[in-house]
């Protein structure tokens, strides 16, 4: 799945810099941000198949910012992983209420995110809501 677009959203700079170099490495083209108003500002000039998006971001977290984009006839087909580190109980079924098409729990994998990505890009273990 080489070529494809993600933006990673992770207030956490080393998270960042570690999917960010990860999934170069793959082929994929990376964007980042470090929270919801820089993703926004992000998505204005870049276009995504998928976003990694870390569920407490500073201001507004992401579970608010993928029900915004999921609401946005201009971003709602981006498919939208949600990711934490403070996995509680209901975490991934909150995340897919608010329109998430997956769920990570962090510390990320480094050898299962490629194709966990890979995956989830070709529509395979996508939750169908």
């Amino acid at each position: 799945m080489a070529n494809e677009n993600v933006l990673v959203v992770d207030d956490n700079a080393t998270n960042l810099k570690l999917a960010r170099v990860l999934l170069m490495a793959e082929g994929y083209i990376v964007r980042t941000a470090s929270d919801a108003r820089q993703a926004l500002a992000m998505l204005e000039g870049f276009r995504p198949r998928i976003i990694l998006m870390d569920i407490q971001l500073p201001g507004m977290d992401g579970l608010t910012l993928t029900r915004r984009l999921k609401a946005d006839a201009t971003t709602s087909d981006i498919l939208i992983v949600a990711m934490t580190a403070y996995a509680m109980k209901g975490d991934e079924q909150r995340a897919l209420e608010a329109g998430c098409d997956g769920y990570l729990a962090k510390p990320i994998d480094t050898r299962a995110l490629p194709g966990f990505l890979a995956r989830r890009l070709r529509g395979e273990g996508v939750e169908q809501k």
